[in-house]
């Protein structure tokens, strides 16, 4: 849909930059813009806890959706499937009719949608930053950083994630845990698509 004025930009969380987003990238071969945020900053700025988590940005710069879960597809691994067909149907849906698009949000909403951080969540941010500042300097310090950040915010999954990433082995089981620990709460915010709300 370029040719719609559409741009794709995606950007992988990783303290170990391109070492470790790299031979993803390679193995897609995207014909979007891809990139590497080692800071995490995306995802501090938008306040995504998880991924895939998408941003619609208008052609006037402005956030118009802001969705976690954001799966093109259904996709199958082994017994178990996760994602959803119905996201990438309403992108294409807001790239043909702009504004006029039901699933873009008004201002007002996109406000009262942005997930607010508790006072704890907020000291988060910076707790994590000092841990991917201290990766490359002095590994123990960055996990006793990382460590205090998860605790402060249990429900980031973006700060378990590169914590458990950096942990040789162990990011598998650690993730499996936690996920099964869930029970009957949400993994992913709904996407909310097709729900009519005030504009």
């Amino acid at each position: 849909m370029k040719d719609q004025n559409f741009e794709i930009i995606t950007v992988a969380e990783d303290t170990l930059g391109e070492a470790a987003a790299g031979e993803w990238y390679d193995a897609a071969n995207p014909t979007y813009t891809a990139l590497i945020d080692t800071t995490h900053r995306v995802s501090s700025l938008y306040n995504f806890v998880n991924v895939p988590s998408a941003a619609w940005i208008d052609e006037e710069g402005r956030v118009v959706r802001l969705n976690e879960g954001t799966y093109s597809q259904v996709i199958s691994l082994g017994q178990a499937s996760f994602g959803t067909d119905e996201y990438r149907p309403a992108v294409v849906d807001w790239v043909t009719n702009g504004p006029d698009s039901p699933y873009v949000w008004s201002q007002e909403q996109v406000v009262r949608k942005i997930r607010r951080r508790t006072s704890d969540e907020a000291l988060a941010e910076p707790t994590f930053k000092l841990g991917v500042y201290f990766y490359e300097r002095d590994e123990a310090l960055a996990r006793t950083y990382w460590e205090r950040a998860q605790a402060l915010s249990p429900d980031s999954w973006n700060f378990h994630r590169q914590d458990w990433n950096l942990t040789e082995g162990l990011g598998g089981p650690q993730y499996r845990a936690k996920r099964g620990a869930l029970g009957d709460k949400d993994y992913y915010a709904p996407l909310e698509l097709g729900v009519e709300e005030p504009r």
